[in-house]
């Protein structure tokens, strides 16, 4: 007996119904598929046209009995009542015959069924039946009344018409109930054509002939049918098959997520608290609060500890921003803020890195700019992390140009162009993806993790406004963020150019 771990018990656990469910409705699909797929002469296919043949062989039994009734009490007009009383029993006979094998057809399970000895069953049957109503003929051969010779022909092409209908989806068991009709008729007409009564006869067999061509019309009609339900019955399975998927693919989903946010919740416990221990001792030590260091390398090494603290800190907010607004838990503290005083406040903190690189800065902000409803903290880190990356993606000597101001549809934008190494179109999706650097800004810029472009497109998506990047290989990054009218506080006259306040240009050179 193999070894039985407790992964499968717990898959076998976790699948219970829903897997049981989907694994019968893939073999209920591959069913119907491989009967649409087959020919006539697939067992499935054959099968379902006998058990048709069956069910309509089975309600024609009441009908052509009843017919049998009233043509056995038509001719006591011209026939003794014994011979009447022994063809209406052969009638009975047949129909019992037929609807007791019908029956058994029925009840068998597939398996147990062989196709072709029940197709061959169904012909015998039919070929006694018909045989049964060609005696009807023989019982009127010595009637010279002409109007019980149209009577017979009736009642033959009435039944022949019966037979063609309900035997359609067996071709073979057609031609078997036909012809001994086709026959009488022959036969029982015969005598007809010294009576100049040959048209009667021509319309009997013409009859015949256009009860077959319409089995084989019902019979190319039924195939149809029953194509068309298997593959509505595919269609059914398909579409069962693909909400199981999506449902087990949801829940996956939703557990990935439940244990993402409980292992970023332990984890940035787990590693802020000795985060913060290292970048405390290591502050110390690069201080030398409690005395130089005897050798002056250490220093060296206490403020690389803390730098790369920093940048493990920063890694660690960036990921718990990213996961919060992925997972739609960020929650925006709105209240009312300056998106200009904002953008000076971001500039300010920059100033000083973009000196030091020779960067210039020059910033475009439109004049009473009115406040927007919004979170602070979060539109700050969307200016401050556009900032960053225009500055740290701009060459020694580049140039900055940052606007601020109203859109024409009432809202407020920020822009910040950059003349940087710029990004090739393919590579637009990736830097928007999570942790996804273009090919130049490796080889050129600092390292970052990848997730600042992300952020910023989350918390703007949250403010319902949008996130543009137009990008032109080494030529420069114009990113664009917009906020809708709705944000604004204060109501705002219309977009007029011509009146629009005077910009007020400040521009910073490095020293």
């Amino acid at each position: 007996m193999s070894e039985v771990t407790a992964d499968m018990i717990e898959q076998d656990r976790l699948a219970g119904p829903a897997s049981l469910a989907r694994r019968r409705m893939t073999q209920r699909l591959g069913a119907a598929s491989g009967l649409l797929s087959s020919s006539a002469g697939n067992r499935a296919f054959d099968l379902e046209l006998l058990r048709t043949f069956a069910q309509s062989r089975m309600t024609s039994v009441p009908t052509l009995a009843l017919v049998g009734l009233v043509v056995s009490i038509t001719s006591f007009v011209w026939t003794p009542g014994v011979d009447v009383l022994i063809w209406l029993a052969l009638i009975c006979a047949c129909q019992l015959i037929c609807y007791s094998t019908a029956r058994r057809l029925l009840e068998a399970p597939d398996p147990a069924i062989n196709v072709g000895y029940w197709r061959r069953r169904f012909i015998a049957t039919e070929f006694c039946q018909g045989l049964g109503w060609a005696m009807l003929a023989a019982l009127f051969l010595n009637v010279p009344d002409t109007t019980a010779r149209v009577f017979v022909l009736f009642a033959l092409m009435l039944v022949g018409a019966v037979m063609s209908l309900v035997s359609a989806t067996v071709p073979l068991a057609v031609y078997a109930g036909l012809a001994p009709t086709t026959i009488a008729v022959l036969l029982f007409m015969s005598p007809a054509w010294q009576e100049h009564a040959w048209p009667i006869s021509i319309i009997a067999i013409g009859a015949q002939f256009f009860f077959l061509v319409l089995a084989r019309r019902l019979y190319a009609t039924s195939l149809s049918s029953l194509a068309f339900r298997l593959e509505k019955d595919i269609l059914i399975s398909e579409l069962e098959e693909a909400k199981a998927n999506s449902d087990e693919a949801r829940l996956r989903a939703e557990e990935a997520n439940l244990a993402k946010s409980r292992f970023l919740a332990t984890m940035s416990h787990e590693l802020r608290t000795p985060l913060n221990a290292i970048l405390g001792f290591s502050e110390v030590m690069t201080g030398e609060l409690f005395g130089k260091h005897a050798v002056p390398a250490y220093k060296d090494y206490a403020k690389d500890i803390h730098s790369s603290g920093e940048h493990l800190l920063m890694l660690i907010n960036e990921i718990l921003d990213l996961s919060r607004v992925e997972a739609g838990r960020y929650e925006l503290r709105e209240e009312s803020v300056s998106l200009a005083q904002i953008v000076e406040d971001c500039l300010r903190l920059l100033s000083l890195r973009a000196e030091k690189r020779g960067i210039t800065i020059s910033e475009t902000i439109e004049g009473k700019l009115s406040r927007l409803w919004g979170d602070e903290r979060a539109m700050r880190q969307i200016a401050l992390n556009l900032l960053t990356n225009a500055v740290k993606f701009t060459p020694y000597g580049g140039h900055i140009t940052l606007n601020c101001g109203w859109t024409q549809s009432g809202g407020q934008y920020l822009s910040i162009r950059d003349t940087g190494p710029g990004i090739p179109p393919h590579e637009i999706p990736i830097v928007m993806s999570s942790f996804g650097r273009g090919a130049l800004a490796q080889r050129n810029a600092e390292e970052g993790s990848g997730l600042g472009l992300p952020i910023v497109k989350g918390l703007v998506d949250l403010h319902g406004g949008t996130f543009t990047i137009e990008s032109e290989l080494r030529q420069g990054t114009e990113v664009t963020v917009t906020f809708p009218a709705e944000r604004v506080v204060d109501a705002m006259p219309p977009f007029q150019p011509e009146r629009r306040s005077s910009p007020r240009r400040v521009t910073r050179r490095a020293a």
